[in-house]
């Protein structure tokens, strides 16, 4: 009976230390699956911070590009209604000089209109 105790025990024993054996392994797969999936989701995070800021830099090149295509639309708008109003005071300029002429005296002269300056030559004739 002593040989068969000593087989229970040592079975015992044995089947305990395979326990201890299995959930050591255990514990070593899901620690080392554990650290495969922080590493995943950091890398996960890193490629949705890298996707976000392209976006975010493609939004802001976008909206770069809106904002200089409005300033030169706007630049044309205000170049051509400069350009409307100064061929308006020229024709103005040559109606009343023209008027004066015909009801003070005779005004003589020539301009020209430049981009950037008048040039002018009057001589005017009272009679």
């Amino acid at each position: 009976m002593d040989t068969q105790n000593s087989e229970k025990a040592a079975i015992k024993i044995q089947s305990w230390w395979r326990g201890i054996m299995v959930r050591r392994s255990l514990l070593h797969t899901a620690l080392r699956a554990w650290v495969i999936q922080c590493w995943w989701r950091s890398v996960q995070a890193k490629m949705l911070e890298q996707r976000r800021r392209l976006a975010l830099r493609l939004y802001t090149c976008q909206e770069w590009a809106v904002v200089k295509v409005q300033a030169q639309v706007r630049m044309w708008q205000a170049r051509r209604r400069f350009l409307q109003a100064r061929q308006a005071a020229c024709v103005i300029q040559s109606h009343w000089r023209w008027h004066t002429s015909q009801t003070r005296g005779l005004i003589r002269g020539r301009y020209e209109v430049k981009a950037s300056r008048l040039e002018l030559d009057i001589e005017i004739l009272l009679t």
